[in-house]
């Protein structure tokens, strides 16, 4: 994989970049990574995350919309090893992951709000590439993000 610095893309595109608030935490075992978005919107329940995170990634990014919630992880490592096993670049999770010392170990991007050990109830409840809304930005399937210890920025199309 190309590394893809934010610093230099916001350098590059500024008039081409969402960028987002800086309110997220690195835990994957890959820093930097990019890709076309998928989102998930869900709300403690993770059964679209694990079903999105089981079909062929293609160097995507599944960003989901968990409504900043701090009571259940949307994220854990059987799903992350399934996701680096199907081909996903990252994770970028507006919500809390869980067994963060595991996903530290994968080729894996991941960014999300804290660490907290609960799993979801799987209510099989959510929606599946809609435009979602958190740190500051609209993020609609299709957009590209980037993300590495710099921050994380969206564009509409791949730079």
């Amino acid at each position: 994989m190309e590394k893809t610095s934010t610093p230099d893309l916001c350098d590059i595109h500024a008039d081409q970049l969402k960028v987002l608030t800086p309110v997220f935490n690195s835990y994957g075992g890959r820093s930097n990574f990019f890709g076309q978005v998928v989102t998930v919107k869900c709300h403690e329940d993770n059964s679209l995350v694990k079903q999105q995170a089981a079909t062929p990634g293609k160097g995507r990014v599944l960003v989901v919309d968990g409504g900043g919630s701090m009571r259940r992880a949307l994220l854990g490592d059987m799903i992350a090893e399934n996701a680096v096993k199907m081909g996903w670049s990252g994770f970028v999770i507006y919500g809390c992951i869980r067994d963060c010392d595991e996903i530290a170990a994968l080729d894996l991007g991941v960014k999300a709000l804290n660490t907290i050990p609960v799993k979801t109830e799987k209510r099989g409840l959510g929606d599946l590439n809609v435009p979602i809304t958190f740190a500051g930005q609209t993020i609609h399937p299709g957009d590209w993000i980037y993300c590495d210890n710099n921050g994380i920025v969206v564009a509409k199309r791949k730079l």
